[in-house]
């Protein structure tokens, strides 16, 4: 390989490491931001149960937890779809036993999982 190519290569590596540095920041700006909301939706709890509270409505407390919870668990479903794609750009994958490894990793260094 000649001393261009060599160059070329770098170049090309740190643009790719460059655009892959982007992307982790991205995802991990949106994971920051999904759990601010689930900060937000556990406030928003507190306020509808008090207000119930308030109104003399304790029959509330049930519907209006049920009701938060559910979004709070889609939001998480969100955050765990995002953190995937986290591990897809760092070049990991999820063993079984939910420790995260390299890609080309054969077995997992916790469990002794072998990948196919």
């Amino acid at each position: 390989m000649s001393f261009f190519d060599k160059v070329k290569q770098g170049a090309s590596d740190a643009a790719k490491k460059a655009q892959q540095t982007v992307e982790i920041t991205k995802l991990k700006a949106q994971i920051s931001s999904k759990e601010k909301e689930i900060e937000k939706i556990y406030g928003l709890i507190g306020e509808s149960v008090y207000t119930a509270y308030v109104a003399g409505d304790p029959s509330r407390y049930g519907e209006i937890v049920e009701s938060y919870s559910q979004g709070i668990a889609a939001v998480k479903l969100d955050i765990e779809g995002l953190e995937q794609k986290l591990i897809e750009v760092r070049g990991e994958k999820e063993c079984v036993c939910g420790k995260v490894v390299p890609s080309e990793t054969k077995f997992c260094s916790s469990c002794g999982h072998q990948f196919g």
